[in-house]
């Protein structure tokens, strides 16, 4: 395997509508779209869309949502190693206005355990903290082996502390600095504490603030994607993630700053489109990403 991506499989409803109705009401939505969901799932289908197909340890019901998923990994050549729930997990997504709103409704009482895989020939992990147990275990035995981690910390879960202690890159969201009470210089502080190498914590449209190799901070800002043409944010720092995790692997030569470059502009693609399927990107959609909209 090249790369091993583990977390929770959702499938995601997206809805893009004018007003939410309530009580009794009904209302018509605009479009929608239907596609693969999960933080570490949809960072993998966007490494796979890259160009490297990563494994997956993804939870998987044997229902027809699930019949739905497996469909979708086998298209785009994902090796699946199911880790199985009695019931798919399922989000409902609604974009406004370069926010979006989330109601999600999830299994993860999983019946087995995790599989244990052979990790030769393998370059990354990347965890988003579900299947707490696959997480910390495949991170220790990847810092063992020297295979990179990474993790997407998008909220606080009960081995987030313990797990951090494994992780190469970490990239967090805002909404985990908010909830340890942390500004992002002090997240980046703790999350070199932790004995991570490269920090970040995302910002949406105000960037990404990150420390380097050698522990300095640093500011990226967000490609300045049009107002009018952001459809739909959901996602786009899964793929942020997806796509790094590429790069890592696919230019070795390439230090984080140019990573990260190659990141951003594979979510300023992401926001142009609905659902998550959508928003993948190619390289050719990366590069003109950049042409269009990149000065610094």
């Amino acid at each position: 395997m090249d790369a091993l991506f583990i977390g929770q499989t959702y499938i995601d409803v997206t809805l893009l509508a004018d007003e939410m109705p309530s009580g009794d009401d009904k209302a018509v939505a605009r479009d929608y779209a239907v596609s693969f969901g999960g933080n570490a799932v949809t960072a993998a289908f966007a490494c796979g869309k890259l160009g490297i197909v990563p494994d997956l340890i993804a939870s998987l019901a044997n229902d027809w949502l699930g019949r739905m998923f497996s469909d979708m990994a086998a298209r785009y050549g994902l090796m699946l190693h199911p880790r199985p729930v009695r019931r798919s997990s399922l989000s409902f997504v609604i974009p406004n206005h370069g926010k979006r709103a989330i109601l999600r409704a999830r299994d993860d009482n999983y019946l087995h355990p995790y599989p244990n895989l052979n990790l030769d020939g393998c370059r990354a992990l990347h965890l988003d903290g579900h299947q707490a147990d696959a997480a910390i275990a495949y991170a220790k035995a990847c810092r063992e082996k020297g295979i990179m981690t990474s993790i997407d910390g998008g909220g606080l879960r009960a081995n987030t502390h313990d797990l951090l202690g494994f992780i190469d890159v970490a990239v967090v969201a805002e909404r985990l600095c908010e909830q340890m009470k942390l500004t992002p210089a002090e997240m980046l502080d703790y999350l070199k504490g932790r004995g991570c190498r490269i920090g970040a914590v995302t910002l949406g449209e105000r960037g990404t603030v990150w420390m380097d190799e050698a522990g300095e901070k640093r500011h990226l800002a967000a490609l300045p994607v049009p107002a009018e043409r952001i459809v739909d944010t959901s996602g786009a720092g899964d793929i942020f993630h997806g796509a790094y995790v590429y790069s890592y692997m696919a230019h070795p030569d390439w230090n984080w700053e140019q990573h990260f470059r190659f990141s951003r502009a594979a979510s300023a693609h992401s926001i142009q489109h609905l659902g998550n399927e959508a928003s993948l990107p190619t390289l050719k959609d990366i590069e003109a990403t950049r042409a269009a909209f990149e000065r610094d």
